[in-house]
């Protein structure tokens, strides 16, 4: 009888330190829900792209692996806070991107059969709460430029902001606060005058020089006048003109008649493919012909007529021997 005394004395005492050990640990505390409120806090210069000559459209996509905004807190032994978000994630990314575009003066939705496609994939909107730590966010995207074509301007390019902060793991004030400055992060991150460049034509071809002439008049290449002067003697002799190419983004084309010597006229370029990159692969082949004298063939590299904004030649035709 003694005996089960004294062991239920012991159960009881050693009960009891358990118990004081897990309450100090905080063990069985439950976190409560929590909210994580989005909003944008950057401030972009306003009215900095006000001129472009197109328009863009946006399209955000959400591709996150893990659709938590709260991945990892340690403050709390039993469970994860649960946290959501207001509002969603994508639907606030798309609405806050476009007010922060309108406010540096890109014209959205203009037309949407020339604007240019930014496209952007969220793959990580997070917070994280880490003892002796505190807050950190992060916020990573991609974006991609496309023309009216479909047509890859601007590469893939991962963005990405950054922001912690010490704190109690129990405020999610401080998980607000950091997950909008990483957001606002990830946005300076983008480099606006880079996609301001397509939007607007440029001076001269070798401004953009991949830019391609599509036949929409959309490029420096476009509005570049070139002069043509081709005479002979005698005069009196129709001209040819085709296009060589040496390179697959511009097809060689047949003889085109443009008239009789001295032949001269101004003209701007509409050779579909063509880019101030590729035009030292292109060739301009100018043909002569007059009954009763040999035909007469020369050839003019596009780089240089561009540079010159001039193709100018005589031919001096050779009677045929009879």
């Amino acid at each position: 009888m003694k005996k089960n005394l004294y062991y239920s004395c012991i159960f009881l005492i050693f009960g009891s330190l358990l118990t004081g050990c897990g309450t100090s640990k905080n063990v069985t505390a439950t976190p409560q829900p929590q909210v994580v409120y989005l909003s944008l806090t950057a401030n972009p210069t306003p009215n900095k792209y006000v001129d472009m000559d197109y328009g863009i459209r946006l399209q955000i996509r959400d591709l996150r692996s893990d659709s938590r905004i709260l991945q990892k807190h340690d403050s709390y032994v039993v469970s994860t806070p649960q946290v959501s978000v207001q509002p969603d994630i994508q639907d606030f990314v798309s609405e806050s991107m476009r007010r922060y575009m309108r406010t540096m003066g890109f014209n959205l939705d203009a037309d949407i059969s020339t604007d240019y496609l930014m496209s952007v994939t969220i793959n990580e909107y997070k917070v994280n709460f880490l003892s002796g730590l505190g807050w950190a966010a992060t916020v990573q995207m991609q974006v991609s430029i496309s023309d009216k074509n479909h047509q890859l301007v601007y590469p893939n390019v991962t963005i990405s902001g950054r922001a912690s902060q010490q704190g109690n793991g129990r405020n999610f004030m401080g998980a607000t606060q950091v997950i909008n400055q990483a957001y606002a992060r990830a946005l300076e991150d983008i480099d606006w005058d880079r996609i301001a460049f397509f939007l607007k034509k440029q001076s001269t071809p070798s401004l953009e020089k991949n830019k391609q002439v599509t036949g929409e008049g959309n490029t420096a290449l476009e509005e570049t006048v070139i002069r043509w002067f081709v005479d002979s003697t005698p005069k009196g002799a129709d001209v040819y003109t085709r296009v060589v190419s040496s390179t697959s983004d511009v097809k060689n084309t047949n003889q085109t008649y443009v008239g009789t010597t001295p032949y001269e006229t101004t003209e701007t370029f509409d050779i579909k493919g063509l880019t101030f990159n590729n035009s030292g692969n292109v060739q301009i082949e100018i043909v002569c012909e007059k009954a009763g004298y040999v035909t007469q063939k020369k050839r003019f590299n596009l780089r240089q007529a561009i540079e010159q904004k001039e193709i100018a030649t005589k031919f001096n035709l050779i009677k045929e021997e009879e």
